[in-house]
């Protein structure tokens, strides 16, 4: 582990970075229906609005990957701070699609930034604890979407708008962008151990890693594309939709936080293998119940994506060391990338279920009625990817079992 007197002070600032991040996620979440309804935009136009976000992102945290290790950590974070400043401003004054469409690209490149540059760093100050540390920055993810999502709700009671909501984000941001200007920073993990450029990029062409990324497609989109549009897909089946994912997340904040002793017992995939079968019980639930068992769905849910996205992580900066900064980001931008696609894909699948919906005789017509149908749907379709993703990490496990037992016979 480099030694550096800051780091707790760089951990911190990397934890504010990743509260804005989320925030945007929340915020986004809980005002997405009323952006549809103010500036008269389609379900299809909302999903592509919102995909901007997770597509601006895998742009950013893989370029951020290549360039991060020559400019520096602490350069590619005040980029994230110009952009985050930059898409905030823009969002609160939004006019219609574009502006709306342009802001939330302008806040995925800062998301994918802070990824970029925070993944790496943590690894690297704490590179004796790493997938623990890492769950602990995630933290902060799911966090910062309690936050706004009852932000979202408690000032939607008072009637404050939507563009206030917004706006608090910029205090984050500029304390981030502070702090993160006046600290002195190390050099990433991979440099500091003496590992070239050359072997970095042979690393990332290993067939784990190669897995690993196609199974980051199916976590990603399991954890956030629920996330963001659970508003969306449940209004008309709860009155609390919201909540929902205020529920959810908060599950997963708790969880993030005892990580140490729930990896250390059960390996990180262990841990991969318990999070899909759960995640795939939620999604069932979600989809399946209504009223308080909904509310038992978003638990378990939140249970199951609880470890995902910092576990993954946390195994590939285990087990494939050399892939460095770019293998992080590389599995960031690969899960970001899927859930964009996913996201546009669904949001024009769900304005067609609605659609033929509104054509059957129980329905009449009644748009209400056909979105509460729709929804459901939707989570149903979903579904499918965490079950596959169970099988896939119980193989993970017992090939990794094996490739433990070999190097044990060997020494």
């Amino acid at each position: 582990m480099q030694t550096n007197p800051q780091r707790s002070q760089l951990f911190v600032a990397s934890c504010l970075a990743l509260l804005v991040t989320s925030l945007s996620f929340g915020i986004r979440a809980g005002i997405l229906g009323r952006l549809g309804v103010e500036f008269q935009l389609s379900a299809g136009q909302l999903g592509t609005i919102a995909a901007t976000a997770f597509w601006g992102f895998p742009l950013a945290v893989i370029i951020g990957g290549m360039v991060v290790d020559i400019i520096g950590m602490k350069k590619l974070l005040l980029v994230a701070f110009s952009f985050h400043l930059i898409g905030i401003v823009l969002t609160i004054f939004a006019g219609g699609y574009w502006s709306l469409f342009i802001s939330t690209l302008c806040v995925g490149i800062a998301n994918g930034t802070v990824e970029a540059a925070c993944n790496p760093l943590v690894a690297t100050i704490y590179s004796d604890n790493k997938t623990t540390k890492l769950n602990h920055f995630h933290l902060w993810f799911p966090g910062g979407i309690v936050i706004g999502t009852l932000l979202v709700f408690f000032l939607d009671k008072i009637g404050i708008g939507w563009q206030f909501q917004v706006a608090l984000m910029i205090i984050p941001t500029i304390i981030y962008g502070y702090l993160f200007s006046k600290l002195s920073f190390p050099v990433t993990e991979r440099v500091a151990s003496g590992v070239s450029t050359s072997e970095m990029y042979k690393a990332v062409l290993n067939p784990l890693f190669l897995f690993m990324i196609i199974l980051m497609f199916g976590t990603a989109i399991t954890e956030l594309f629920t996330g963001q549009w659970i508003d969306v897909l449940l209004k008309n089946v709860s009155d609390n939709a919201i909540l929902l994912l205020t529920i959810e997340t908060g599950v997963m904040v708790l969880g993030r936080a005892f990580a140490e002793p729930v990896v250390h017992k059960f390996s990180p995939q262990g841990v991969l293998v318990i999070s899909a079968v759960l995640a795939a019980v939620g999604l069932y639930l979600l989809g399946h119940t209504s009223g308080n068992m909904l509310f038992v769905g978003a638990i378990i849910f939140g249970m199951g994506v609880c470890y995902f996205w910092p576990t993954m992580l946390g195994f590939v900066a285990e087990n494939l060391p050399k892939t460095g900064a770019i293998g992080l980001n590389f599995m960031g931008g690969a899960g970001m990338f899927a859930v964009s696609v996913y996201t546009m894909f669904m949001g024009g699948y769900y304005d067609e279920l609605v659609n033929a919906k509104l054509k059957l005789p129980e329905v009449a017509n009644d748009l209400n009625l056909a979105k509460k149908a729709a929804g459901p749907e939707i989570i149903n379709v979903t579904l499918i990817i965490p079950i596959v993703l169970a099988v896939a990490f119980i193989g993970l496990f017992f090939y990794m079992r094996g490739k433990k037992n070999s190097s044990a016979q060997a020494a």
